[in-house]
């Protein structure tokens, strides 16, 4: 299992602060793709992703039991 962590406006479009998904040894890609899919109204491509509190790439492999944090872009003035 997989457990995702949701930031700023990506909890509310899924309507919860964490989720657990039952995939392993996939890409932080795949995992994109994954959520899209089940979770429609996400849009992954411009999201900061971690993986076990470390930035990573879309090639990142994902195994059960990482923690994963989507991380929406920040801007201010």
């Amino acid at each position: 299992m997989i457990n995702i962590l949701l930031f700023a406006h990506l909890q509310e479009m899924v309507g919860e602060t964490k989720l657990t998904v039952e995939l392993s040894n996939v890409t932080v890609a795949h995992l994109k793709e994954w959520m899209e899919e089940h979770y429609p109204q996400l849009s992954l491509q411009q999201i900061m992703t971690a993986v076990n509190e470390e930035f990573a790439t879309d090639t990142t492999i994902v195994k059960s039991g990482d923690t994963i944090a989507f991380i929406p872009p920040i801007s201010g003035g």
